[in-house]
């Protein structure tokens, strides 16, 4: 009888930012500065790595596939948040909501993957550096690639699918904004024990292993790296690493603040604010590092800024 007096909702109300007040068309300027430099830079990374063959190597390809899931990542939360800071929030279907925490969850998945790869990579170029050539070729890359990117679909969809089977009841608003997963999950009034249990399952994979696997790795790879006799060496052979090495630790930090440690509702606008810095920041801030860290990508910036200036002079 209870259960046949509950009223299921079908759509959620997103409150996003509602204190904003007088600062809400700066917040709304800056998301959109941001979102439009994040969109340049991440589309300016691949293009350069595919014109120029020189960047054809392991490590600007799987750069590459970062920028796409950091693209992917951005275009699924920032354009609603524009919409959402105009309007004082915004109503979606539960449809549309679980679509979108399909998508972000599948874009982050991927990048922890990548970074996983990566660090794999440098551990090869660094440890192994005359199997290196033979071992990292092109084939194996892009199976690499292939198989990251479906692990990443494919698990997620396990996990959303058994959502889309949720009920969810009460109130409709959503203090958020967008669709993360555990405030989608505290609406469901159905039995979501299965659905935790995918998720804890899921994030072995996912984010235990890479997490661990990059540690060692990078133990590793410090080993090796005290073992060169030169100095000159050794600044080479860390400056190869220091750029991904930032990005992990800038990755894996915002994630355990935000869904690890517990968060009590008083803490609730900061954990916002963590996750915007998250949405927002980190898909510009990746790109940024490795492309002012990186020789060959700045020289080539460096380049075209010289060559306009001489068009311009001429």
């Amino acid at each position: 009888m209870q259960e046949e007096n509950k009223t299921f909702i079908m759509e959620f109300h997103l409150l996003g930012f509602q204190n904003l007040h007088s600062l809400k068309i700066v917040f709304f300027i800056f998301l959109l500065v941001t979102h439009i430099a994040t969109l340049s830079v991440n589309i300016f990374l691949p293009i350069t790595v595919l014109i120029h063959r020189h960047l054809h190597t392991p490590m600007y390809f799987f750069l590459s596939q970062l920028a796409s899931s950091e693209m992917l990542f951005t275009t699924t939360i920032i354009p609603k948040l524009l919409h959402m800071t105009l309007t004082e929030g915004i109503t979606v279907s539960v449809t549309r909501c679980i679509i979108q925490l399909y998508l972000f969850s599948v874009s982050t998945n991927a990048e922890s993957i990548f970074l996983t790869v990566m660090s794999y990579d440098r551990y090869l170029a660094i440890c192994n550096p005359l199997r290196y050539s033979s071992f990292m070729n092109f084939r194996f890359c892009l199976q690499l690639a292939i198989i990251s990117w479906a692990f990443s679909f494919l698990s997620t969809l396990i996990v959303i699918i058994q959502i889309c089977s949720l009920q969810f009841c009460g109130s409709t608003d959503i203090d958020h904004y967008y669709c993360d997963l555990t405030p989608v999950l505290e609406h469901s009034c159905s039995d979501v024990f299965f659905v935790k249990l995918q998720i804890f399952v899921f994030s072995i994979p996912i984010a235990v292993f890479p997490f661990v696997f990059i540690i060692i790795t990078y133990i590793q790879i410090v080993i090796a790296i005290l073992k060169i006799p030169s100095t000159t060496g050794k600044q080479k052979a860390f400056s190869t690493c220091s750029s991904h090495l930032m990005v992990v630790c800038i990755y894996y930090l915002t994630l355990i603040t935000i869904y690890v440690i517990p968060s009590s509702r008083s803490s609730l606008g900061l954990n916002k604010f963590l996750s915007l810095l998250y949405t927002v920041v980190t898909p510009l801030l990746n790109p940024i590092i490795y492309t002012l860290r990186n020789q060959e990508i700045r020289s080539i910036i460096e380049n075209r800024i010289f060559a306009k200036k001489k068009l311009v002079q001429f």
